[in-house]
């Protein structure tokens, strides 16, 4: 084995500095996990707990080191239990780039991805009329999946977005109104959506349940959430757990359209890679073909 370095007893070798990134990067994984909600303190509490077990064994302290060598036992347990909100984020991300998955990876590479023209503008005019009624909306965007796992919680929809099907929707007398509508490709999906709640302890009291709601599908998934307050009217939107408070409609057009147009640029970098691999192949097979042809030439000047 090749060290690349050695100081007296302590000797380093390569595939230890990739260990200690490897957990590095894991650790800073967790914790972006669990930012800002309860569960971060309960894993600082394992982590100062086991510390202690360690310090214990090396003191050859025997009785504590075997109690708590015992809670250590059952620890994988303990950490399901308390941390399965965490868990099941940790798994859904872990789907959500899988290689394999419907959406993305080598699916989605070798699909041609069809461009769509999204027309945000009913959106942003629903949006603002909803706020100036006093008429709270929840309006999820994805540009990736259809997020069926959500979608199949409320009423399938499947009509294109107009204002007047949103103001419908999200009027107070609606029975769709309680809930989130979905956007996938300039499509309502579905209305009357369940979302996950966000757990971060450390939102401000003025957001309630909506914008709760929003933050934790951000957190969850790669999605944007339109929000309209029902109490004050004013708009926000969540883009990866973080919310932007009190927009004006140009200001959000411009972030969905950013939103949606790094998407289309995911697409258009597909394409181009496609369309060179396809074309390096052709090179190649012409290659081979001419080879042949001279082969075969030569066999008959012979």
């Amino acid at each position: 084995m090749i060290f690349l370095i050695k100081l007296g007893f302590l000797e380093i070798r390569f595939v230890d500095i990739l260990d200690i990134a490897a957990v590095s990067f894991l650790l800073f994984q967790v914790y972006k996990l669990m930012r800002g909600s309860v569960a971060i303190r309960i894993f600082l509490g394992f982590l100062f707990l086991y510390m202690i077990y360690l310090v214990v064994r090396a003191a050859q302290m025997e009785l504590l080191s075997a109690i708590l060598g015992q809670f250590m036992g059952v620890g994988v347990i303990a950490v399901i239990v308390l941390f399965q909100q965490e868990i099941r984020k940790f798994l859904l991300m872990l789907g959500r780039t899988s290689l394999f998955s419907k959406e993305g990876g080598i699916a989605s590479f070798f699909k041609h991805v069809e461009e769509i023209e999204h027309d945000i503008a009913p959106v942003i005019e629903a949006a603002k009329s909803l706020g100036g009624a006093n008429m709270g909306a929840l309006i999820v965007y994805s540009r990736d999946s259809e997020l069926k796992f959500y979608a199949e919680t409320g009423d399938n929809i499947d009509a294109y977005v107009s204002k007047r099907l949103l103001l419908a929707i999200f009027n107070k007398y609606s029975p769709l109104h309680d809930g989130a509508v979905i956007i996938y490709k300039n499509k309502i999906i579905a209305a009357r959506c369940i979302l996950p709640v966000s757990e971060k302890d450390d939102l401000p009291a003025q957001f309630g349940l909506r914008h709760r709601a929003a933050i934790g599908m951000t957190e969850v998934s790669d999605t944007l959430v339109l929000v309209v307050s029902e109490e004050t009217g004013q708009m926000s939107v969540v883009l990866g757990g973080e919310i932007k408070h009190n927009l004006s409609g140009h200001e959000i057009r411009q972030m969905i359209r950013n939103y949606l147009m790094e998407e289309r640029r995911e697409n258009k970098h597909r394409m181009k890679t496609s369309e060179k691999d396809k074309r390096e192949e052709d090179v190649t097979v012409k290659g081979e073909d001419a080879s042949k042809e001279l082969d075969v030439a030569e066999t008959n000047a012979s």
